[in-house]
């Protein structure tokens, strides 16, 4: 069972929260993001060599969005040009891993976590509190391969939201969302057991998500858990 790496990562992200449109070009991948979020809208490299960056420039203007670049740990010289040329960085997020069965070892407590799609409305409104709307939703109706919802629920009410789905035989979670009066009572943990034995059911060895290193609580959680960090990038977008 080889581990993935960091650009495997990035492939299992784009493929579990995919862009509306992505084209090649000039040297880069040109994301159409839809209101959907910096991962869905960023621009990367196509290859290692440094590609035009006023041609990537051109071409995000030109679907109606800011540019916006991706950088990922070891593209030091993009990161570079980028700089200079007045681009600030932004949201350094963390890719964490783990093999499956690391999360599958225990059972989901009875009536805690349900997988079911498409999402329910009350998973709507909790993602909907914590930022995630309609936008973001439809990102997640794209996914071509195994997709689903979670719902939690603690002290008999709903406690959270999230979705998750499997590419080349990894799990990645994503809009991890738990309502603010039911945290610090292992909704989080639940759901990402939940997420697993879901996931191990469609074929998934590995499961990981991307979180910014600034979300301290989640990054706590994630390392409770038993996920490892796994790789990194960046954004880098144009200073106001």
């Amino acid at each position: 069972m080889i581990r993935p790496d960091a650009r495997q990562l990035a492939g299992v992200l784009e493929a579990t929260w995919p862009p509306a449109t992505r084209r090649e070009a000039g040297g880069w991948i040109i994301r159409e993001g839809r209101g959907g979020g910096q991962r869905v809208s960023a621009a990367t490299l196509a290859a290692p060599e440094l590609a035009d960056i006023a041609f990537a420039e051109r071409a995000m203007r030109a679907l109606g969005q800011q540019p916006l670049f991706m950088v990922k740990e070891d593209e030091t010289v993009l990161d570079r040009a980028l700089a200079a040329r007045g681009y600030a960085l932004a949201d350094p997020t963390l890719f964490y891993l783990c093999p499956i069965g690391a999360l599958t070892g225990e059972p989901v407590p009875p009536m805690t976590a349900f997988a079911i799609w498409p999402p329910l409305a009350i998973c709507r409104d909790i993602w909907r509190a914590g930022g995630i709307g309609a936008e973001r939703i439809a990102v997640m109706r794209r996914v071509a391969g195994p997709a689903t919802a979670l719902l939690a629920r603690a002290n008999d009410r709903p406690a959270g939201a999230a979705f998750v789905a499997v590419a080349r035989k990894t799990a990645m979670i994503h809009a991890l969302e738990i309502a603010p009066t039911q945290r610090r009572q292992g909704v989080g943990i639940n759901m990402l057991r939940a997420a697993a034995h879901w996931a191990q059911g469609h074929g998934a060895a590995w499961f990981s998500l991307a979180v910014t290193a600034a979300n301290v609580p989640a990054n706590a959680l994630y390392c409770k858990a038993g996920l490892k960090v796994a790789g990194r990038y960046h954004y880098r977008k144009m200073r106001q």
